[in-house]
C-alpha cells in the first residue's frame, strides 16, 4: 500500500481532531505529501472512523493513483498550497472559535506570544464556497509572508481554519494552538478589549529565540 504509514497517521489525527474537538461530523479534511504524493482523507467520511485504505492517494495535479473513495472535497486547497510551500502536512478543521473569529473577524491579532509560532498576525482569507478554485487562491493569499515570514496558520471566513506543519503532528499541533488562540481572543473579548502585542515586544520575542518554521518552496 503506498504511503502506508502516512495513511495510518491520517487515521490516528483524525480520530483526535473528533475527540478533540476540531472537527464534528464528516467536516474537515487532512493531508500528507511525500515527495510528488499526497495522501488525503476521503470526501465524506467521518474522520473518527476511517481506515488507512480509505484515505486515497494523488499526484500533486490530483490524479488519483491508488485507492478507492474519492479524495476530500477540499483536496484543490492542499494542492494548492503545497505548490507553493514546503510543508509537508496540512490539517483542515471547523472549530468552534476559529468558526466564530472567521465569521466576524479579518484577522487574528497577536494577543499572545505565541502567535508568532503560526507566523503572527493569523489573517481571514475571503470567503468562496467549498472545494472550489477560488477558495484555494483566496485561502493561499491568506498564507503570504507577513512580517514575520511564511504564515503556518489561516482563518477561512464563515468556515473554519487551516494549518501547515513540517510533518503531520506539527500540522496538528498548530490546529489546536490556532483553536486556543482564537479561544482566547473570544473570551477576552467578553470583559473587554483585548490588547494586541506591538511589533517591538514580538520582535523581542524572536529574539528569544521563538522563530516560526521555515516552510518555504523546496
Amino acid at each position: 500500500m503506498l504511503m502506508r504509514d502516512a495513511r495510518i497517521a491520517l487515521c490516528s489525527v483524525g480520530r483526535r481532531m473528533a475527540e478533540s474537538g476540531l472537527v464534528s461530523g464528516a467536516s474537515g479534511n487532512i493531508s500528507v505529501r511525500a515527495g510528488d504524493l499526497v495522501a488525503v482523507t476521503p470526501g465524506g467520511m467521518m474522520l473518527d472512523r476511517m481506515e488507512p485504505e480509505d484515505c486515497p492517494v494523488l499526484d500533486l495535479d490530483g490524479k488519483l493513483i491508488e485507492g478507492e473513495r474519492d479524495p476530500s472535497s477540499e483536496t484543490p486547497m492542499h494542492l494548492a498550497i503545497y505548490e507553493v510551500s514546503g510543508a509537508a502536512a496540512i490539517v483542515h478543521t471547523h472549530s468552534t472559535y476559529g468558526a466564530v473569529v472567521a465569521t466576524t473577524m479579518e484577522e487574528l491579532p497577536p494577543i499572545h506570544y505565541n502567535s508568532l509560532a503560526l507566523g503572527g498576525v493569523v489573517k481571514v482569507a475571503e470567503y468562496a464556497t467549498y472545494g472550489t478554485a477560488e477558495l484555494a487562491a483566496n485561502v493561499r493569499a491568506a498564507l503570504e509572508g507577513g512580517r514575520w515570514g511564511r504564515m503556518h496558520a489561516a482563518l477561512m471566513a464563515n468556515h473554519g481554519g487551516v494549518t501547515l506543519g513540517r510533518d503531520l503532528e506539527e500540522a496538528y499541533e498548530n490546529a489546536r494552538l490556532l483553536e486556543w488562540l482564537c479561544g482566547v481572543y473570544v473570551r477576552a473579548r467578553m470583559i473587554g478589549e483585548p490588547r494586541v502585542l506591538t511589533e517591538e515586544e514580538l520582535q523581542r520575542v524572536v529574539e528569544r529565540g521563538l522563530v516560526p518554521p521555515d516552510h518555504s518552496p523546496e
